[in-house]
């Protein structure tokens, strides 16, 4: 009986006896034992209520999962069946904005305008009408061919887009558009029978395209625009045409082409009557004047090749030149005839400069083939000179695509287009003149008059403020200084007593040259010319207008319209005097 006593005290000592090291490790963390990690710690067995609460909170919540799964598949589950054959998972596209562009003053020149819905243009599905996309908003009047227009995202009869982008059509909208265009987004979207949308989830979201500051000042640009449509439209010119350059880095501040389109129509591309009409209309509107114009240039080169005798030292600039009104050659074939060049009228004795200041035919004919003793330039160094002015040969480098070249009358043109037709002394004069077959441009003249202003820098119009890379591409025409100031002398005395005296305003001094050039086999029609420079002691603005096609008795023309500006400009941006 006591050993069966002994033996149960026993054994209960031995489960329930604890060592002493156990005692001291419970009791303090030794220094090497990590006390976050419960080392040193004797475990405690978790108790039995908690493993039972644990269990009957999983069975409880395993049940609800059942039930509602039971619900789902058994009670309802045919009509979710039907609901879900209904419902259609589309990606969407989520469009970009493409970038603002801003004119040189931070005035917004092309914008986006949200939730405009155009799909209609593409489509009338259901789908469709979810759909909204920004529009293009443009500045007018005045900068349709500088900006251009942009082509619209297009879906086909289902409502899919076969078009994601805004592209570019013409025009800064067109030669930046990688840059403008950002990166449409997408997003998921469940649809139901009756087209409403249920859910939609964004996957990628769209990136904004970047924005462009231009070389533009909208105030001027609008102006110009609205002077050269009021004398075109009064005067019964076709067209017409303006450019404003900074001389000294390309800048462009204004360039305006008459009639133009309207790019927001052309963009939405509904009011059909109105594109037709843009088509068939006979004065080119979609033509950009200012880069794709060809034009005779008339009297407006004259200052060049002036510059051109004073380099080849043919003549000495005080050297007087009569002007009786005109000057007679013998026919080489025919020695009882004469032909006759008449000048525009009598200048008498004129040198140089005069005959900058008045336009003299007589004078220019005689420097450019040569006349009684007085040696002429030649064919040859007319072509030169023009060419190294950039001058009716090779593009401007402008950041506008469409630009064209021009052409410069040469012995070798002739015998390509006048085949058996030999090259004569009357060619050589009506080219000294700016006529017969010469072809210019107007941003041409802009940049060639900008070399003549700053004595000799050719440099490259742009429209992107701050754009290093263009203003870096330029070259120096290797001629005296003392040359370009008796060239600049003459364009001065244009404007005091010549033929340019309508610029002679007071409240800046402006360099000038007119031009009137004679078209068409009748000699009934004109263009009218006008180009020059300010402040006339620093240059540092050049401008060139003209006015297309109008009748050869108008007494109105380019000057009016840059006086026009001038009068505006001192008022409202007095800013470019200084």
């Amino acid at each position: 009986m006591s050993l069966k006593i002994f033996k149960k005290h026993k054994i209960k000592n031995v489960n329930s006896f604890v060592e002493p090291d156990e005692i001291f490790l419970d009791s303090e963390n030794l220094e090497n034992f990590d006390s976050q990690q419960f080392e040193g710690r004797i475990e405690k067995q978790i108790h039995k209520k908690t493993v039972i609460f644990l269990g009957i909170f999983c069975v409880f919540f395993i049940g609800l999962f059942l039930i509602q799964l039971g619900r789902l598949q058994i009670q309802k589950g045919e009509a979710y069946l039907k609901r879900s054959e209904n419902n259609t998972l589309t990606k969407q596209v989520i469009f970009a904005d493409r970038g603002v562009i801003y004119d040189r003053n931070n005035v917004k020149l092309v914008w986006n305008e949200k939730g405009k819905d155009i799909t209609a243009q593409a489509t009338t599905t259901e789908i469709a009408k979810d759909f909204k996309m920004p529009t293009r908003e443009y500045l007018s009047p005045g900068f349709s061919h500088i900006l251009g227009y942009v082509s619209y995202p297009t879906q086909d009869k289902s409502g899919k887009f076969w078009q994601t982008e805004f592209i570019g059509i013409n025009g800064l909208e067109k030669q930046y558009n990688d840059k403008i265009k950002g990166e449409n987004g997408s997003k998921t979207v469940e649809i139901d029978a009756t087209g409403k949308v249920q859910s939609e989830n964004v996957v990628n979201s769209p990136k904004l395209g970047a924005d462009l500051v231009t070389t533009l000042d909208s105030r001027i640009q609008k102006q110009l625009f609205l002077f050269i449509k009021g004398l075109a439209e009064s005067r019964s010119f076709v067209g017409g045409a303006g450019v404003i350059m900074n001389a000294q880095n390309g800048e462009i501040l204004t360039s305006v082409s008459f009639p133009e389109y309207n790019s927001k129509i052309l963009s939405l591309g509904k009011d059909t009557k109105t594109i037709k009409n843009y088509f068939s209309d006979k004065r080119k509107v979609f033509m950009n004047r200012t880069i794709s114009g060809l034009y005779t240039p008339g009297s407006v080169v004259k200052p060049f090749f002036a510059l051109s005798a004073l380099t080849e030292g043919i003549i000495d600039p005080s050297k007087q030149i009569l002007s009786t009104g005109s000057i007679s050659i013998q026919n080489p074939y025919f020695p009882d005839q004469t032909t006759v060049f008449k000048d525009w009228r009598v200048n008498g004795w004129t040198d140089m400069r005069e005959a900058i200041a008045v336009s003299s035919d007589v004078y220019f004919y005689t420097i450019g083939g040569g006349y009684q003793g007085q040696k002429g330039l030649g064919i040859v160094n007319l072509g030169k000179y023009a060419r190294m002015f950039g001058i009716g040969a090779g593009l401007t480098g402008i950041d506008l695509l469409g630009e064209k070249e021009g052409t410069i009358p040469s012995i070798e043109w002739k015998e390509e287009n006048f085949p058996g037709d030999p090259w004569r002394i009357g060619n050589t004069y009506h080219t000294s003149i700016g006529q017969y077959g010469f072809q210019v441009t107007l941003m041409q003249m802009v940049r060639a008059v900008s070399a003549l202003a700053n004595n000799g820098k050719l440099v490259t119009p742009h429209y992107i403020l701050g754009d290093t890379e263009k203003e870096k591409q330029f070259s120096i025409i290797d001629i005296k200084k003392e040359n370009f100031d008796v060239v600049h002398e003459g364009m001065r005395q244009a404007v005091t007593y010549g033929t340019a005296i309508a610029l002679d305003v007071p409240y800046v001094s402006v360099a000038a040259k007119t031009g009137t050039a004679q078209l068409g086999v009748l000699k009934n029609k004109v263009n009218s010319w006008v180009m020059g420079f300010f402040p006339y002691e620093n240059p540092k603005y050049t401008f060139v207008i003209m006015m297309e096609s109008g009748s050869s008795t108008n007494s109105t023309g380019a000057s009016s319209v840059m006086r026009q500006l001038l009068d505006w400009m001192s008022v409202n941006t007095p800013e470019y005097f200084k």
